[in-house]
């Protein structure tokens, strides 16, 4: 299908990777069987989620015994979240948060605040989007039993320090999660390195097709079933498996693990351009400027409105934040968190890139959003790339 506009949005969703699709189209034809059955048709299938199991175990640098497969980053969320609470209830009823997590991680927290009687502390971030690991520190009560703080941010790309988290909760005996959906793929995630004991991923945002994902969850971890029914999963999960999504994750980790490097390297250098040429003309970005992913760039034209911006920029498939609050008129939550301004927050557009982006898309979209900016902006356009007025 020929595509209509230049795709800025991969942190919304990734198109599957040819090998992906490659990889998956066996087992959405003659490979069909349950993997449950115990003849020759479960037998293939039941082969495929196993191999699919030690591909996503090899990129995490965990165990195969350790994933649990899941319809995909939200339920992995709500899984670890709900799933931990239940079970360690009777440690306590406190739990760690930021306010800046995804939106199944806020709203999964709310429910076991109003369901079940937990408390949440949902700690600020400082204006360039990271959260302090002395404030989880002080935070800590005796009855708190998880801290979950994701690892990458999905509208600013800021990486929190997981790692330097982990290891307080650990001195203290309280467990961590992380939701890593946009981080895995595009930056090293090992589960030893960060020390976390249970880690959310999504294959849509890696180049695997879309209602899949996985949970980790460390040996030892105890975890109450969020589906119940028939054992798969360990006992885990139940649930027929989505085989041709689990084959289809299991590949985009391989190629992910296999390009991990060069797309790194590659993305950063195409992302750098991209801001350059932008704040040259007068943008700004929002967020840290060295611990973020590096094919996201979160950048404001303040005083303009990034609806009209991209309105303006047809040519570009982008957004104005998160894709979960796409169509909404208030500024990003995310921002307004950090400390950026309503009016900076309302000109912020996300540029998420990606495997198939271009120098040539970098140059085109560019192009395209400083014109959309000077339409939207009129005379005071000048002044900012300039430098003859004040940042409006």
């Amino acid at each position: 299908m020929a595509q209509t506009a230049i795709y800025l949005d991969y942190n919304a969703t990734t198109p599957p990777d040819p090998g992906v699709v490659e990889a998956m189209l066996p087992y959405l034809q003659a490979v069909f069987g349950n993997p449950s059955s115990s003849h020759a048709y479960g037998q293939r299938t039941r082969a495929g989620v196993a191999r699919a199991r030690e591909q996503v175990a090899g990129l995490l640098g965990c165990a195969p015994e350790e994933l649990v497969f899941t319809s995909g980053g939200s339920e992995s969320n709500n899984h670890a979240l709900i799933g931990l609470a239940l079970a360690h209830r009777e440690r306590g009823d406190h739990i760690i948060t930021t306010g800046v997590e995804h939106p199944s991680v806020l709203a999964t927290c709310r429910y076991l605040e109003e369901r079940f009687g937990f408390s949440i502390s949902r700690l600020p971030v400082d204006g360039q989007g990271q959260v302090n690991p002395d404030a989880v520190e002080r935070a800590l009560t005796p009855c708190t039993v998880l801290i979950s703080v994701m690892h990458a941010n999905n509208e600013t790309g800021v990486l929190q320090p997981i790692a330097a988290i982990a290891t307080i909760g650990r001195k203290h005996g309280v467990l961590m999660h992380t939701d890593a959906a946009q981080s895995v793929g595009k930056v090293p995630v090992d589960v030893d390195d960060l020390g976390v004991d249970l880690l959310s991923l999504a294959g849509h945002k890696l180049y695997a097709p879309k209602g899949v994902g996985a949970l980790y969850v460390r040996t030892g971890t105890r975890l109450d079933p969020l589906i119940h029914g028939a054992g798969q999963e360990g006992g885990r999960r139940a649930s027929t498996e989505n085989v041709p999504g689990l084959v289809g994750l299991g590949q985009a980790c391989a190629i992910a693990a296999e390009r991990l490097t060069t797309d790194h390297e590659r993305l950063s250098r195409l992302r750098d351009r991209l801001q350059r040429r932008l704040e040259a003309a007068g943008w700004v970005v929002n967020g840290h400027p060295e611990a973020r992913l590096p094919n996201t760039l979160s950048i404001a034209l303040e005083g303009a409105d990034a609806e009209e911006l991209l309105r303006r920029a047809p040519e570009l498939a982008a957004s104005t934040g998160s894709a979960c609050h796409s169509g909404r008129t208030d500024p990003s939550e995310v921002l307004m968190a950090m400390g950026v301004s309503r009016r900076r927050a309302l000109g912020t557009v996300r540029l998420s890139l990606g495997r198939w982006t271009s120098e040539a898309d970098i140059e085109q979209a560019a192009a395209a959003l400083i014109r959309a900016g000077r339409a939207a902006l009129g005379p005071r356009a000048d002044l900012l790339e300039t430098g003859r007025g004040p940042r409006i």
